[in-house]
């Protein structure tokens, strides 16, 4: 129990560094609803979309190749140097590459070269923290983790009231803010905060840079890409299914009136499944160091088994609370009405959302076996159903269809996940709890929200019945740790 009190806690610490940053950034979403038309929202979307796809190319993989041999090898500065020496140089290169051909992407992706300028400089200090945050995460030191990351969102946060909120009318009272000021420059006013954030991030990370031996191991640095590089076709693969779906939107309704329109209105409703990315992504944060760290002990599988069953059970609820009350989150969330037309992907996003959070906590037998190529194998899978069924489905039906797709890849990948892991390293997981949990949260979820929606009768008494479903099942469980 003592190692499930360890894990629960630096989960909760996690949780709070990635939890309360993206609460943060709740107000930016009511602040961007707001302040910007659909249109411009959309735009912002699609170059974060980007983002994200660069981001994962940047690291490709090295992060948790660092868990796996920071833990594997006796000689841990060996993976630190290598690993930093390895991000450093790849990194630089890529960002001299991209600057010299900027205009070239500028008109591939079709992005202004001013954007584009930005971009490149925001993806480089991202880079460059990678190793820094995965040693904190390595060493269990959570909550200087949690620190630097608050701090990167909290400046962010400030940066984007000033620019977009508060400078319009400083400029009136303080004239030398007047430079700074320019109409209609709300998607480079958000990339500037961005990017200032992301430097003082890297300015907190100095003292690790300072520890560094810089000393490059070819031998460990070819094991580490090998063991890397199924992870990076995994982590694209996983970007495409999160998060191209704005891209294609733009890119397949380019017929329309206002396709970027669509991807805002998209784009802010799917902010509502937030709730539970944060939570799937804490417990990520939480339970991967301990897969590693475990995969030795005695019957491990046991463990990994009973994680996945608190997992569902808290992440059922979760998913009830959410969607009973989309409509009352969304006013506080998404300001304008205008975007309050994809209100009804809400409930698929957040399933989808559920399943991936289900996957990542399936995917242990392939991460601890080193057979991280099923990794690649399965998001590739999951990647090929996201484009198909986006291109199928929405000069159909528009966002639903990208909603429809999200959740039958995520869908897809678990079945696969737990198939090929029941043979490969086979883990005792109580099917009939995980499924009962499931079925009804999600039977409760999609009855409330397409055929009572705004009914808080019903709602909140299918909320009552699953809540006492959870506690009778769980009571002991709840109790041991309300005890301990």
């Amino acid at each position: 129990m003592s190692g499930f009190k360890r894990l629960f806690k630096q989960t909760f610490i996690y949780g709070l560094a990635t939890v309360l940053p993206r609460m943060l950034t709740f107000l930016l979403v009511p602040l961007y609803t707001e302040v910007l038309a659909v249109g411009v929202y959309g735009k912002v979307s699609i170059i974060f979309s980007w983002f994200a796809i660069f981001n994962v190319i940047l690291a490709y993989g090295m992060e948790t190749a660092f868990f796996r041999f920071f833990n594997k090898e006796e000689n841990k500065n060996a993976v630190v140097s290598t690993s930093t020496l390895s991000i450093l140089f790849t990194s630089l290169g890529i960002f001299l590459l991209a600057f010299l051909l900027r205009e070239q992407i500028s008109l591939l992706i079709d992005i202004k070269v001013e954007h584009i300028n930005y971009v490149v400089w925001i993806l480089l200090l991202d880079a460059l923290v990678i190793i820094p945050f995965a040693w904190l995460r390595a060493n269990e030191k959570p909550m200087r983790y949690a620190i630097i990351k608050i701090t990167n969102v909290a400046i962010n946060i400030g940066l984007n009231l000033f620019f977009l909120l508060w400078l319009k009318g400083l400029v009136r009272k303080i004239s030398f803010l007047e430079p700074i000021y320019k109409p209609n420059f709300e998607i480079s006013y958000i990339l500037i905060a961005t990017l200032i954030a992301s430097a003082l991030t890297l300015v907190l990370m100095v003292p690790f840079y300072s520890k560094v031996s810089y000393k490059f191991h070819p031998k460990i640095w070819r094991q580490m890409l090998k063991y890397a590089f199924p992870v990076l076709i995994a982590g694209l693969a996983f970007t495409i299914n999160e998060t191209f779906n704005r891209i294609l939107l733009d890119s397949s309704l380019s017929n329309a009136e206002d396709p970027e329109r669509e991807v805002g209105m998209f784009s802010a409703c799917y902010k509502l499944a937030l709730f539970m990315t944060l939570f799937a992504t804490a417990f990520r944060l939480g339970i991967e160091p301990y897969f590693f760290s475990h995969a030795k002990t005695d019957n491990p599988q046991k463990n990994y088994a009973r994680i996945l069953e608190y997992f569902v059970a808290l992440g059922s609820v979760i998913l009830l609370v959410v969607v009973v009350f989309a409509d009352v989150i969304k006013v506080l969330i998404i300001r304008d009405e205008a975007f309050w037309e994809a209100m009804w992907i809400v409930p698929i996003i957040l399933i989808a959302s559920f399943c991936l959070g289900i996957y990542h906590n399936l995917s242990v037998w392939y991460k601890i076996t080193d057979r991280t190529k099923f990794g690649a194998y399965i998001s590739v899978f999951g990647a090929i159903v996201t484009l198909a069924l986006n291109f199928w489905l929405i000069p159909i039906i528009g966002y639903k269809g990208s909603a429809i797709a999200t959740l039958a890849a995520y869908g897809s990948m678990v079945l696969l996940s737990y198939f090929y892991g029941r043979k490969y390293y086979p883990i005792p997981y109580n099917l009939k709890k995980i499924s009962l949990y499931l079925s009804i949260s999600i039977i409760f979820s999609l009855f409330s929200f397409y055929q009572f929606r705004e009914n808080y009768t019903v709602g909140i008494s299918m909320l009552i019945i699953f809540g006492l479903m959870v506690y009778i099942l769980e009571k002991k469980t709840i109790m041991l740790f309300l005890r301990r």
